[in-house]
């Protein structure tokens, strides 16, 4: 029913406006009584062999939301609702910021995919911890940081330590988000000097709390294999907890869209299905080389409950889906859970 009625209707719009019409429309839905009873019915698979310990915390079932879905923290309790085991909100910048200009968030069916240059709009670190206060999931929270546009990159690491601080009481686990296309010059603060830098800034404050809670790194598809060599040794070095691979991608390659309506929509970050064949050889590369020395939340791709066990099989420990939610519909996670249980990749 969703592909065949809802999401025609849907894709007839602008996408950054439908994304704020379905928020309005979850969050008023959910204030009907019964309705997450129902919902939970609908769309969720309890079930205990779905259960996953990762980097010391214990999720409900391997199948996430991905960061950029839930900027502002405004939706994670409808979401989970949905039969999600955990939602990473953000990505969270210090100051309110508006990000780039629009349209800056485009579909390419015939792919599959979507193309975004977004810019870490969101309300902020202050907003985002006040609507985490109102959590009533279960589910768990992760907290994507980045930092401000006009920060310089010499600056960056306070503006990360920043939403640290003003995420930590709120949030489960942390991602430095350094690989994020769409800001200006923050593909250099994936060079091991400054990378580093920013890791054990964030860890060093880690270590100050009563409770230690897992970072993670979330790195480019675009990576070739001496960069991810040094991903590794990174995260050998600065002692964080693991890896979210991988972002959106800056390649166009191998695209069935029109080449001139890419042309048209110029820079962005690709993702959905034409990353699935990458972002699976980006985990399978780290966690093989790393001898499965750190945990990998997989995302990138994922469009069938196929290229979900694909992923697990190739080493990710869970998965998050943000494209792929978009074109597939609110039984995503569902149809997912119910493979891993089918497969035999439960805990």
């Amino acid at each position: 029913m969703y592909k065949l009625l809802i999401r025609p209707i849907l894709f007839k719009f602008y996408a950054e406006d439908i994304h704020h019409f379905v928020q309005f429309w979850l969050i008023t839905l959910f204030k009907i009584p019964g309705m997450k009873r129902l919902s939970e019915s609908f769309f969720s698979v309890r079930d205990p062999r779905l259960k996953r310990t990762v980097f010391g915390l214990e999720f409900e079932n391997p199948v996430g939301i991905a960061a950029g879905f839930d900027k502002n923290a405004s939706m994670f309790n409808e979401l989970s609702y949905l039969g999600f085991g955990h939602i990473e909100i953000g990505t969270v910048t210090p100051k309110a910021q508006p990000g780039n200009q629009k349209p800056r968030l485009f579909r390419l069916p015939k792919d599959q995919a979507l193309i975004n240059r977004m810019g870490f709009n969101n309300k902020g670190v202050l907003a985002a911890a006040e609507n985490l206060k109102k959590r009533k999931t279960k589910s768990i929270i992760g907290g994507n940081l980045g930092k401000n546009t006009l920060t310089p990159n010499e600056k960056a690491v306070d503006d990360y330590v920043t939403v640290f601080e003003g995420l930590y009481h709120v949030v489960d686990y942390f991602v430095v988000n350094v690989s994020c296309p769409n800001i200006s010059d923050l593909h250099e603060l994936q060079d091991q000097e400054y990378l580093e830098e920013i890791l054990f800034a964030v860890m060093e404050r880690n270590k100050t709390k009563a409770k230690m809670k897992p970072v993670l790194l979330k790195v480019s598809p675009d990576l070739n294999q001496k960069q991810l060599d040094e991903v590794i040794a990174v995260i050998a070095k600065t002692q964080i907890h693991g890896v979210i691979a991988a972002n959106t991608s800056v390649s166009r390659q191998g695209l069935k869209t029109d080449e001139e309506k890419v042309k048209a929509i110029a820079n962005g970050g690709l993702s959905g299905k034409p990353l699935s064949k990458r972002s699976t050889e980006v985990i399978s590369y780290l966690h093989n080389k790393s001898n499965g020395a750190f945990p990998i939340i997989a995302v990138g791709g994922v469009f069938t409950a196929q290229d979900a066990i694909e992923k697990l099989q190739a080493g990710a420990s869970l998965v998050q889906v943000y494209t792929g939610f978009i074109y597939e519909g609110p039984f995503f996670a569902k149809r997912i859970n119910k493979a891993v249980l089918a497969v035999g990749l439960d805990n």
